[in-house]
């Protein structure tokens, strides 16, 4: 995996958005990284085929920080006319979904085991991507910490790149102050389009599942933000694209 080093300035490191407590493998999951990731695993060190890949062209979606998978597979599962691509930093829930493609027959998933700026820019074609998902990213919620949140303007103006226009933008969280930074940073971009009006936040489309976790929160009485945007087709300005290599991840 990348050290996540990039040269943009001298001894410049760039702020992540994920930390890497990996945790303990299961035997179930390490079983799983050994015997299946030469199947469903993508290498960082090359471009992306798409056709090649899933031996096929249909609707791609990328998932961005997929945790244990759940949601992916029963999407992939759900949709067997799309392809799904996940990208996750944890080797556990790697592992996990590893064991649930086998488990359920899912030829309509691959996984990157990276971070997800360097696979954006180094493997995935602009307009190549017709949904990107991210959902419950960390909120990183001291202030201190704001700046590593994932959704920063040029981590958006790189999404923006790699979506068809046309494309699906579907973020979600369950904190309000990231929610409401997400809208912040949406609004401002003029690749994207909000689905449910200038300002406002989007119901849950059926094809998200809802996870266990967001069903205790909402027992709790917590709140869910949905944001869907559409890729609009407006061209990046220069300016706009700033230092991708130095967006958050």
């Amino acid at each position: 995996m990348s050290d996540g080093k990039h040269n943009t300035e001298p001894h410049h490191r760039r702020i992540r958005s994920f930390v890497r407590r990996e945790g303990r493998l299961t035997p179930g999951q390490q079983k799983a990284l050994d015997e299946l990731w030469p199947r469903y695993g993508l290498s960082v060190q090359e471009r992306l085929d798409v056709p090649a890949t899933f031996g096929r062209r249909a609707p791609l979606t990328l998932e961005i920080g997929f945790g244990n998978g759940a949601n992916l597979a029963a999407m992939a599962g759900a949709e067997p006319d799309g392809d799904f691509i996940g990208i996750e930093v944890h080797r556990p829930g790697v592992g996990r979904l590893l064991k649930t493609i086998a488990e359920h027959r899912l030829g309509n998933v691959r996984i990157f085991c990276d971070d997800a700026v360097e696979i954006l820019n180094r493997c995935v074609d602009d307009h190549s991507l017709d949904r990107i998902l991210l959902f419950f990213p960390d909120p990183w919620p001291k202030t201190r910490h704001h700046k590593r949140r994932i959704v920063q303007p040029a981590f958006v103006s790189l999404l923006a790149r790699k979506l068809r226009g046309g494309g699906l933008l579907h973020m979600a969280t369950d904190w309000q102050a990231y929610a409401e930074h997400m809208l912040e940073v949406m609004e401002a971009s003029a690749a994207f389009g909000n689905t449910a009006g200038p300002g406002r936040y989007a119901a849950r489309p059926a094809y998200r599942p809802v996870t266990r976790f967001e069903q205790r929160g909402q027992r709790l009485g917590h709140g869910v933000w949905d944001l869907l945007y559409r890729r609009n087709g407006v061209e990046h300005p220069a300016a706009d694209r700033g230092d991708l290599d130095n967006c958050n991840e």
